[in-house]
């Protein structure tokens, strides 16, 4: 039996794991509004080491359109500018020789369209995700099965990690539900 508890708890922390990787994959996805967490991805040469922007300067947005970057170093400013232009941000960094300016444009209805459809993917992808999840503990309990547990406590353990699919699903459609919203408010 503790084995069965033992896979249920992985259940659990698999899937609490997949639907924190879709909100940290969601949260690239910008909707209108300028967020540090936009930048993220994008890395600088710092001295020879690739480093995460973010180690290398401060990132903050001082209104809802601007995302403001203060290189720690003066000299870090057109290191930081070449990594953006080279970036998929699809965003002209301003340079005044000691902060880089990202000005984001208003979106397109077409865009946020886009936006959704991207957020859509990212949030199925997750619910896959789930579901290999139920699909790798399931497997685990049939092996129990053969190895003399008995066939009820597997079945009561099945049903419990369907609950957990079940409610991480919905969770899932949840975090959609309200990036949708933020994406289409204009």
């Amino acid at each position: 039996m503790e084995e069965i508890e033992l896979y249920l708890g992985e259940a659990q922390e698999m899937m609490d794991k997949a639907i924190k990787h879709t909100q940290a994959e969601l949260q690239k996805i910008r909707a209108g509004k300028a967020m540090p967490s936009m930048v993220d991805g994008i890395y600088v040469d710092y001295y020879g080491v690739s480093t995460p922007l973010s180690q290398a300067a401060t990132v903050s947005t001082p209104d809802a359109r601007t995302i403001l970057i203060r290189p720690f170093e003066k000299k870090m400013v057109s290191e930081i500018e070449k990594a953006i232009k080279n970036s998929d941000l699809g965003l002209n960094p301003q340079n005044d020789g000691e902060n880089i300016r990202l000005n984001l444009p208003p979106l397109t209805e077409e865009r946020r369209r886009d936006l959704v459809k991207m957020s859509k993917v990212e949030t199925e992808q997750g619910k896959v995700a789930v579901r290999n999840a139920r699909k790798e503990i399931n497997e685990a309990l049939r092996k129990l099965l053969k190895e003399g547990v008995s066939e009820d406590a597997v079945r009561d353990a099945e049903e419990k990690v369907q609950k957990f699919t079940d409610q991480h699903v919905a969770k899932l459609d949840t975090i959609l539900e309200s990036k949708e919203k933020e994406i289409m408010t204009v």
